[in-house]
């Protein structure tokens, strides 16, 4: 029976689970997007939800508890600057996870965690290139 199991122990002791999650969630900040089990990406989304709504208070005090989870300063600037902003009129469910089937080494069930935030733009040129910085301007 799974009453009272609110945790998701994830074969780990509270220590190494919470210092995962954190490093998980600071890959989410940084890149958008992480691909992970389920399992994971389903402890990870009220870890980043509890992150960002606390992140919008703006205080000194809230800034200080996510300091305790996102240890980075440039990913902790990230958030501050471009992430947090960006959920301004939403109260709650930042991030969505997507099933992408099964890993092909042990069956385990594979996931896309993602921040409901707008995708960057990536600079294009003339002939539809991706963002080449051109050498010879440079010379």
């Amino acid at each position: 029976m799974g009453h009272r199991d609110k945790v998701r122990k994830l074969g780990r002791t509270k220590a190494h689970r919470e210092a995962m999650l954190a490093n998980m969630a600071m890959s989410l900040f940084q890149h958008r997007v992480i691909k992970t089990t389920e399992a994971k990406a389903k402890a990870l989304r009220p870890v980043v939800d509890r992150i960002i709504s606390t992140a919008k208070k703006g205080t000194l005090a809230s800034k200080r508890q996510v300091a305790k989870t996102v240890h980075q300063k440039a990913i902790f600037k990230k958030l501050y600057d471009e992430i947090v902003p960006q959920f301004s009129d939403r109260t709650s469910g930042f991030t969505r996870v997507v099933k992408l089937g099964v890993r092909r080494g042990d069956g385990a069930p594979i996931s896309v965690v993602e921040l409901l935030t707008e995708k960057p733009v990536e600079e294009t040129d003339k002939k539809g290139k991706k963002g080449k910085k051109e050498k010879k301007a440079a010379k």
